[in-house]
């Protein structure tokens, strides 16, 4: 029987329904669902995922791209007191099957067009039951939309401290690991991220970057749910679909990653696009480069910019720079939200001086209760009493987190640590740089040499001795790279998280 004192998703959704029923709750492609329409939707996919008569907490997986039938499906889960899976759906069968493996997943919610990769490994790893979330006969969307048969109880007891979803992180530096987050983990991050980001429910958001990482779910999707917001979904971020959806519906609430911000901000499209209604616009997963945020926001002085800051293991939002802190400090990452305290310690884990370069760690209501199976990277990371997030940051005395680095990212240039970001920063400068990476590769003199992997922007070249003599002029010698390679591509997850271990491997 459900609690009457009831701190779940599940519950946040139930009195979004109550409250506001007729309200349009998410529009995707050519079918919109009201918040009532959605309540019922997910019910009856709870109803079921029941009918397979999985344990509790049994574990299923989503393999898809955005959808509605995807938002039901991860609702349907947590209100049939199961746990939520998210994969990324680049991936391929090999890491699929570790993803698999590794969080014990019994069932597979699935996008057909994904259907043969997950046919590759789906009886090796053991898994029970496919289901298409759309476009097939017994789909998510087809039983979501079933409104012949009378609406069936589901009525599950679930605790704020049960898992809700395992939690995936990008796997950038190391094979990825399950955080494992509760109801009241996430319901936490939600306050953090209404508060923080000043959301309405008029602020009529498009969510275009994927919903299975934790940014398009937890900070925008579910905050925005909880308020009563009219959702418009995109199913891939498509830089000339975002466009046209902001001028066309009049969208005032807008999520990029960098890599999405960066090349939509050299777009054709974007001088003859109307972004007149668009008030807020928000950034992270990734660094955002100081050259083309600055640009942005001389453009578009009517937007709002806030750089949203953290990891999969917090919920994942934990500092956030609103729009009046930019001019000062545009390349700071703000300060903790609400329920985050923050602390930056050196290798010795002392409290690092301000200024000086640490790593952050956090004390949060938000934070993940450990990785799933893996006790010893737990026991590690919540080492002392903090959890430490494996990011180098400096801390002003006001408060301001700056990112520096991720520590595994650091170079070791003839025994003088330098900070990627910093490299990069200097390399964007040229105008012929589209994107950068900068990494440190084996060198028998300098232990690291620091390399910065080039894409030239469409129509403009340099080559690797005109870049370092420019580079030369904007940072010290020793920061300077040894060697440019030029791509036409950068390794990058679906969230946008450059994958420099690739780089490194290649």
């Amino acid at each position: 029987m459900l609690d009457a004192r009831s701190n779940t998703i599940d519950a946040l959704v139930r009195r979004s329904a109550a409250r506001t029923p007729d309200i349009v709750a998410v529009q995707f492609d050519s079918r919109s669902w009201t918040y009532q329409g959605l309540d019922d939707a997910v019910t009856r996919v709870a109803a079921a995922l029941r009918s397979l008569e999985l344990d509790a907490g049994a574990r299923v997986a989503a393999f898809g791209v955005n959808s509605d039938a995807y938002v039901i499906g991860f609702l349907a889960t947590i209100r049939a007191g199961l746990v939520h899976v998210p994969i990324n759906y680049a991936l391929r069968a090999g890491e699929l099957s570790y993803l698999l493996e590794q969080s014990g997943a019994s069932i597979v919610l699935v996008d057909p067009a994904l259907r043969p990769t997950l046919d590759e490994v789906v009886e090796a790893v053991g898994i029970s039951r496919v289901i298409a979330l759309r476009d097939e006969p017994g789909s998510v969307v087809e039983i979501a939309s079933n409104t012949s048969s009378e609406l069936p109880v589901v009525d599950v007891a679930v605790s704020s401290d049960a898992l809700a979803q395992l939690l995936y992180t990008s796997g950038t530096t190391s094979k990825p690991k399950g955080a494992m987050m509760t109801h009241g983990a996430l319901i936490h991050e939600y306050i953090s991220t209404l508060v923080g980001l000043d959301f309405t429910a008029e602020d009529r958001p498009l969510i275009a970057m994927p919903l299975y990482h934790s940014a398009g779910m937890h900070v925008f999707m579910l905050p925005y749910l909880a308020i009563g917001a009219t959702i418009r979904l995109l199913e891939k971020p498509d830089i000339p679909a975002i466009l046209d959806l902001v001028e066309r519906e009049r969208i005032g609430s807008l999520f990029l990653a960098p890599t999405v911000w960066v090349p939509l901000a050299n777009h054709p499209d974007l001088e003859v696009k109307d972004l007149s209604s668009l008030r807020k616009a928000q950034y992270g997963a990734s660094i955002m480069p100081v050259t083309v945020l600055n640009r942005l926001r001389e453009r578009y002085p009517d937007i709002g910019f806030y750089n949203c800051f953290g990891q999969s293991e917090i919920g994942p939002l934990a500092t956030i720079l609103r729009p009046e802190e930019h001019d000062e400090r545009p390349a700071s990452c703000g300060r903790p939200v609400l329920f985050v305290e923050t602390r930056v310690v050196d290798a010795d884990g002392n409290e690092a001086p301000h200024g000086e370069s640490g790593e952050i760690c956090y004390r949060s209501p938000q934070l993940c209760s450990g990785y799933w199976d893996k006790p010893e990277a737990t026991e590690e990371a919540f080492a002392g009493g903090w959890f430490h997030s494996g990011d180098l940051v400096t801390q002003d005395e006001q408060g301001y987190i700056t990112v520096v680095d991720r520590i595994k990212d650091v170079i070791n240039t003839g025994g003088v640590l330098v900070a990627s970001r910093e490299v990069e920063d200097a390399v964007y400068l040229h105008p012929a740089v589209a994107e950068v990476a900068v990494i440190g590769t084996p060198d028998e003199k300098w232990i690291e040499a620091i390399t910065a992997v080039v894409v030239c922007k469409d129509g403009r070249q340099t080559d690797e001795a005109e870049l370092i003599d420019f580079v030369k002029e904007r940072i010290a010698p020793f920061k300077v790279p040894k060697r440019v390679l030029f791509v036409d591509e950068l390794p990058r997850n679906q969230s946008g998280k450059l994958l420099k271990r690739e780089l490194r491997e290649a």
